[in-house]
């Protein structure tokens, strides 16, 4: 009986949010591509390397000063205090992981999913960062729940990256082709005003 409360309960989270999230945002206008062996190998490697989340600063003290401040900034999309600094913390791991600017990914999931857990589009695009499930195919296994945290970040990390070499370093055409949108600026200059307005750190 708690499952089927449980499951009911994610499904109106996904359903609200989705109301929330515009249409243009989701990355699930993504095109499915097929990947090179060396490439899925690669993105594959990444998605299954599965490490216990922490701060990547160069101090502990350091660390502590962004994550305070990002939780404050957090406070409209997340009420929980533990639950905003747990999710910053695995956002910031996994991003740095992944050679990206964690500044940034907090624009693209606000942009996205509105920091909600059980997002879903139209399309089925799923989770923080709004990953298509034909991913699992190519560098995942079906098993893994796009739903969890640190599973969605994992993949929507991983693939941001893949974008960005594809791209030689332009994260304006990567966040584009992210949402399926390349050759056009609309997404992308959403994500980047996000991260002006909201989550640029110094």
């Amino acid at each position: 009986m708690s499952l089927q409360i449980n499951l009911k309960r994610r499904q109106l989270l996904a359903a609200s949010a989705l109301a929330l999230v515009p249409s243009w945002a989701v990355a699930g206008a993504q095109r499915e591509e097929t990947l090179s062996d060396d490439v899925a190998s690669v993105m594959r490697q990444a998605v299954n390397n599965v490490n216990p989340p922490r701060l990547v600063f160069a101090s502990a003290a350091e660390g502590q000063r962004w994550l305070n401040e990002m939780s404050l900034r957090l406070a409209r999309f997340v009420a929980d205090e533990y639950g905003r600094k747990r999710l910053l913390t695995n956002i910031h791991y996994e991003s740095a992981r992944a050679g990206l600017d964690t500044q940034l990914i907090l624009g693209l999931i606000e942009v996205e999913s509105a920091f909600r857990q059980y997002a879903i589009s139209a399309v089925g695009a799923r989770g923080l960062m709004q990953v298509m499930p034909f991913w699992q195919r190519h560098i995942g296994t079906p098993e893994h729940n796009l739903f969890d945290v640190r599973t969605n970040l994992r993949y929507g990390c991983t693939i941001l990256r893949h974008y960005r070499n594809l791209e030689r370093g332009n994260m304006t055409r990567a966040l584009a082709r992210y949402n399926g949108s390349l050759g056009r600026s609309v997404y992308s200059d959403a994500v980047i005003g996000a991260w002006q307005r909201r989550w640029q750190w110094s």
